[in-house]
């Protein structure tokens, strides 16, 4: 178990991690692979990690950390659960790329659709990105429209059409929030606020025939966790029925995470598209886009949809992704009601340790995905990117160091969210919450 908060200087603490990540700065643009691991947000300089078992991972000064990173979603089992690795190791021997069809692609499809409401055909691919994009591009030939209705907050991936900066009013037309995106392509993106389906009403009447979907996180991750309001997401399907337009959930976060059948299972709404991503390839790079018979059909070789990828149906993501799904299947299988149990756990004690910390915070959760919001008072709720982004980032920071010294890995952003693994027991729980007393009462300070 993590030891509690050093004395030692950060610097001398994580002088090896230091020195690494000075390295990869002559390497790669920010000493990084994706832009939040820089630790910018939160004035740091990152954690270099050489392993994970468990709940735990364990960086190159030797310290471990209770992790609630997670790789950001995919390891609902936790680091290097045995069956995975054993999957991998019978795998690998056998070739790790073909470009040519397998039987392990045959068997995850099948257990894909079994547990998807939304999905009876699907398309395997490499990331969230691609997943989005392309159920992007077969919502806008099935339609035969051109407009996307996406929500401020709401993140998809960095493809250009939906890479689009915050805005206000319902139908607002999305700006390019990175330079390398024409105006043009982000014209036919327009922006709404997320848990509003009025702005939504609102954006479809002022764009009549013209919005192929309206693409939405069922359950935000990206802006922190925020469920949707009671009602929202059956408000989305029934304004998409009636004006001939497609829904879709990127799922890429929640699907698997909340429960099988992602969150269309859990709040019983179907939408036409579905995204997945991390845990369909348990912890290795893969994610799938799927819909209905005869919305897939539209996909090449079937149809003119054209999508391809050299890697997409990997052998070892494939093998890795049935066996967490295996697992998570299972006829006994205990994994999501005993996750449910220890992430309603930790979201109360979260709430006390903020309170005895004397530090207001909104706790959010939906099965094992939270979220904490550094709010001005007790009592305020966050159910948007406007109430998101009005939260207190400095505290986040003051809190998100002490979590660190003391032994805790959390996002390395206000933004994100935390998740729990089935590798996450009593005493990591007990230890995180220890912990975040402390922490709290740093963050209050500030």
């Amino acid at each position: 178990m993590p030891a509690t908060s050093s004395t030692t200087a950060p610097t001398d603490r994580y002088a090896k991690s230091v020195l690494a990540h000075a390295h990869a700065r002559t390497l790669m643009p920010g000493g990084v692979s994706s832009p939040v691991r820089a630790f910018k947000a939160v004035g740091r300089t990152p954690v270099t990690v050489v392993s994970g078992r468990g709940a735990t991972v364990t960086d190159v000064d030797g310290h471990d950390y209770i992790d609630y990173v997670g790789s950001y979603g995919p390891l609902i089992l936790g680091h290097a659960p045995e069956a995975v690795t054993v999957a991998l190791a019978k795998v690998v021997g056998h070739g790790t790329s073909f470009g040519m069809p397998t039987e392990a692609e045959n068997r995850l499809a099948e257990k894909v659709i079994a547990a998807v409401p939304g999905i009876e055909l699907v398309r395997f691919v490499n990331s969230g990105t691609e997943a989005a994009m392309s159920a992007i591009r077969l919502a806008r030939a099935v339609s035969g429209r051109d407009k996307i209705i996406k929500c401020v907050g709401c993140y998809h991936g960095h493809t250009d059409s939906l890479l689009v900066a915050a805005g206000s009013g319902a139908t607002t037309l999305g700006v390019p929030s990175s330079p390398g995106v024409p105006a043009s392509v982000t014209g036919n993106t327009v922006l709404v606020p997320y848990n509003d389906a009025g702005a939504v009403r609102a954006a479809i009447a002022a764009h009549p025939g013209a919005i192929a979907a309206v693409a939405v996180e069922p359950i935000a991750g990206n802006m922190g966790c925020i469920p949707p309001e009671p009602g929202y997401l059956q408000a989305l399907r029934d304004l998409c029925d009636e004006t001939g337009t497609l829904l879709l959930f990127d799922e890429v976060m929640t699907g698997f995470r909340v429960g099988l059948g992602g969150a269309q299972g859990l709040y019983g709404v179907t939408p036409d598209l579905t995204c997945l991503g991390k845990i369909v390839g348990g912890g290795l790079p893969c994610a799938a886009y799927g819909a209905s018979e005869a919305v897939m059909r539209q996909v090449a070789p079937d149809g003119p949809v054209y999508q391809a990828g050299t890697l997409s149906g990997n052998p070892l993501a494939m093998a890795a992704g049935g066996t967490v799904l295996d697992a998570l299947a299972a006829d006994d299988s205990a994994v999501y009601k005993d996750l449910e149990v220890v992430s309603a756990g930790l979201a109360a004690g979260l709430e006390a340790a903020a309170k005895k910390g004397g530090c207001p915070v909104y706790v959010t959760r939906v099965g094992s995905m939270l979220g904490v919001f550094f709010v001005d008072k007790d009592g305020d709720r966050v159910t948007d990117y406007a109430g998101a982004t009005a939260c207190h980032t400095d505290r986040y920071t003051a809190f998100f160091g002490a979590m660190l010294d003391g032994g805790v890995m959390l996002a390395p952003s206000a933004y994100e969210t935390w998740f729990v693994s089935a590798a996450h027991d009593d005493e990591a729980i007990r230890h995180t919450l220890e912990v975040a007393e402390g922490a709290f009462k740093v963050a209050a300070g500030v």
